[in-house]
């Protein structure tokens, strides 16, 4: 409906069963002027009131307190502006049109349900800058908000966007900020710090989310941890350039916000064009980190469901071959891994880089989407035998693209050199050896997507590892000749990667894809809303996987998260991890192996299927429930686990590790009430993990600690010597768990009776 009438609009959705998630009060003021958000945190903080009363609540001497929807200098604003943009030539009679004064036409809502509405839209009209503001605020199921802007040029003459980001207002005990860095091999490191006055900014050039991307940026009251502490968040929901903001003075409200980056240059509207900005995701929590990570995870499953981008459940085990075999095709070899890998339960065999044009290695080749005969010579069956005794051993067949990328040294490259990104006319700097192809353009899109297409529709091709990598340097459209370059097409390209993925999903509905980047480069909310899983990190090594897991989790849901059993010594680190460490921590996202198993001993490939097994035991509740993470006291500890959604189960994971400096056990407190056990429910606890030779599955502690050889054996019965506890008992005294050995996994699973 259209409100006409200063009015106040609640703005919330249904949340969860644990945490109501986020809601948001708009007040719309007298005079014409844009709404405000007056107030936006935890839902349960307003229950029982209505949008009029918040209001009420946050009218001062001078007047209702918040910020619009839009803040604009004109208005009296000296921040960073959200709008910034000018007009280069104006008409005559024209305003330059970099300050602003919108006038509200209009406020829509929809979804209404009692006090509450789940969509609110705003339109406004500035006569003198000659622009249009349409401006959407949504909740969306699982307990998030989002919200974005449109701006459409209504005036004669060319207006130049430099920025169009979306804000919220903090309130001020919002006063620790928590966001991401990282790079290859180390993505989604954390970082802290204290909100301070001025303008916190983190900008991504790289055209793509990054391997430092920030994440959801996260601010809280001092101290908030996974479980505890009001957290309120927001995040780019954007795989290419993107701004992400924190902004604090003396004189103004703290604000939080971000949009895309847009590049000088990029976004010039025509007269009656439009520019949409990218959704910003809104977050906020009494519960801490996991609160917020609750609703990614429900967002993105409910999202997933609704569109069919979910991945089929159950999520197979699979087996990629790229730490196995690198660029060596050899077909012989790869049949022994694909019989190896059926016998220990796969369901899912991926052949990565390497199968197609000149490609033998990563410098010639690359867009050359054609079967090589020389790796695959039709003579021996080509790569079609491959795929056949794959589905013959009853598993899925996957192969490895890099679409949006080129050698030099390639057909298409030669065929098309004015077809990648340049900025001058000039071939970048090679990265990789490679160069990206500007989707920006139909006729690239339409030949990457029926090149693909026709492999796809030749071999019997399951799954999709869809690669990326390299960075978007100098990325500018098809030039016209030496010297010209073109102008940045960033935000066209990756809108362009979207519409290539969707149609060649839309062309190939029972193949699944997964979204890899060199690793963790390209995951943010709006990609995962396009595939069936992200390939984590290159990084293989499970004791650096611990924290980049813990942290990635923050944002998508362990079944979304390729994680894997690697060799026993990491390509990466050569470190050697224990076959049950590696195991354990693959368990936690979506199960898999890169890992030569013919090389394996007999004895290393039957615990490797047992650890199948228990990942096929569980992988319902680890793929549906509430992922938790506990704030340990002990640094040598991490712990860990999922909860199913009806509390009737929950598995438990302490990893230990390093040596811990605490001679004792340190209790593991399972979360209890909304979101965890049900504190009057009774659960019986039981070791979880591959049987040992006597049939034992109890852990072994660590004999060196004076603390076990007080408390005796471990029991092999279970925790608690397999008593059925109340699920109070188990959230407030715990789990005592034996110290173990570094680079080891106690699991535990909770089953009420």
């Amino acid at each position: 409906m259209t409100r006409t009438a200063p009015t106040a609009v609640l703005l919330a959705g249904p949340g969860t069963g644990a945490d109501p998630g986020a809601a948001l009060v708009l007040a719309v003021p007298d005079g014409g002027g844009l709404p405000r958000v007056v107030w936006w945190g935890p839902a349960e903080q307003v229950a029982g009131a209505s949008a009029a009363d918040v209001v009420a609540a946050r009218r001062g001497l001078d007047g209702v307190q918040g910020l619009a929807v839009l803040p604009e200098h004109s208005t009296g604003s000296f921040a960073r502006p959200a709008l910034r943009g000018h007009r280069p030539a104006p008409a005559p009679g024209e305003d330059p049109a970099w300050s602003t004064a919108f006038t509200l036409d209009a406020v829509e809502t929809a979804g209404e349900d009692g006090a509450r509405t789940d969509r609110v839209a705003v339109s406004a009209v500035d006569g003198v800058a000659h622009l249009e503001l349409f401006s959407e605020w949504e909740a969306l199921p699982g307990g998030l908000l989002r919200a974005r802007h449109t701006l459409t040029n209504t005036g004669a003459s060319d207006y130049a966007l430099e920025g169009l980001e979306v804000l919220v207002p903090l309130p001020d005990e919002a006063a620790e900020v928590l966001d991401h860095t990282g790079g290859w091999l180390h993505e989604r490191v954390p970082q802290r710090a204290p909100v301070r006055d001025g303008l916190w900014l983190r900008e991504n050039r790289t055209g793509k989310t990054g391997h430092d991307a920030a994440g959801d940026v996260v601010v809280g009251t001092p101290g908030f941890g996974f479980a505890a502490g009001e957290v309120r968040c927001a995040s780019v929901g954007w795989s290419g350039n993107t701004v992400q903001r924190l902004e604090r003075s003396p004189s103004s409200v703290t604000t939080l916000g971000g949009g895309e980056l847009l590049l000088a240059g990029e976004t010039v509207l025509v007269p009656g064009a439009s520019y949409t900005g990218p959704w910003v995701y809104l977050g906020a929590s009494a519960q801490g980190l996991d609160g917020l990570a609750a609703a990614n995870h429900a967002f993105l499953r409910a999202v997933g469901e609704a569109t069919g981008a979910a991945p089929a459940r159950p999520v197979p085990v699979t087996l990629n071959v790229w730490e196995a075999v690198w660029f060596d095709h050899d077909l012989p070899h790869l049949l022994e891994m694909a019989e190896l890998a059926a016998g220990i339960g796969v369901e899912r065999f991926v052949l990565d880089d390497g199968w197609f044009g000149s490609r033998r290695d990563d410098t010639s080749g690359l867009g050359d989407w054609v079967v090589s005969e020389q790796a695959w010579p039709q003579a021996e069956g080509g790569l079609g035998a491959l795929a056949e005794a794959v589905h013959g051993h009853g598993m899925q067949f996957g192969l490895w693209f890099e679409p949006e990328m080129v050698n030099p040294d390639s057909d298409l490259f030669r065929a098309h050199p004015e077809w990648v990104l340049s900025a001058r006319g000039t071939t970048p700097l090679l990265e990789r050896d490679q160069l990206v192809l500007d989707l920006s353009r139909a006729e690239v899109r339409e030949h990457v997507r029926d090149a693909v297409s026709a492999v796809l529709s030749a071999i019997p091709v399951d799954y999709v590892k869809w690669d990326h990598n390299r960075d978007l340097l100098e990325a500018g459209g098809a030039a016209a000749g030496p010297g010209t370059g073109g102008r940045p097409v960033v935000s066209a390209h990756t809108a362009g990667f979207y519409r290539l993925l969707d149609e060649l999903r839309a062309a190939h509905p029972d193949v699944e894809w997964e979204s890899c980047a060199s690793g963790g480069g390209r995951v943010d909310l709006e990609v995962l809303q396009h595939v069936q899983r992200v390939w984590t990190s290159d990084m293989t090594d499970a004791v650096a996987r611990q924290d980049i897991q813990r942290w990635m989790v923050q944002q998508a849901p362990p079944e979304l998260l390729g994680a894997h059993v690697s060799a026993p010594v990491s390509h990466q680190t050569h470190r050697s991890v224990p076959l049950d460490f590696r195991a354990a921590t693959a368990l936690f996202g979506a199960f898999g192996i890169e890992w030569d198993v013919s090389t394996a001993s007999d004895a290393d490939r039957a615990r490797l299927a047992q650890w199948v097994q228990v990942y096929k035991d569980h992988r319902g509740l680890l793929h549906s429930g509430r992922t938790w993470r506990a704030d340990s006291p002990d640094p040598a500890v991490r712990a860990h686990g999922v909860v199913a959604l009806d509390g009737s189960e929950a598995l438990v994971a302490q990893v230990q590790m390093g040596e811990s400096f605490v001679e004792h056990p340190v209790p593991v407190r399972v979360p209890v009430g909304p979101g965890g056990l049900d504190p009057a429910r009774r659960y019986r606890a039981t070791w979880v993990g591959p049987a040992d030779a006597d049939g034992s599955r109890a852990p072994e502690p660590d004999r060196g600690a004076r603390a076990n050889r007080r408390l005796g054996p471990v029991e092999a019965v279970g925790p608690a010597g397999g008593v059925a506890l109340p699920g109070s008992v188990w959230g407030s005294v715990g789990l005592v768990l034996p110290r173990r050995y570094p680079l080891t996994v106690t699991l535990v699973h909770l089953r009420a009776e």
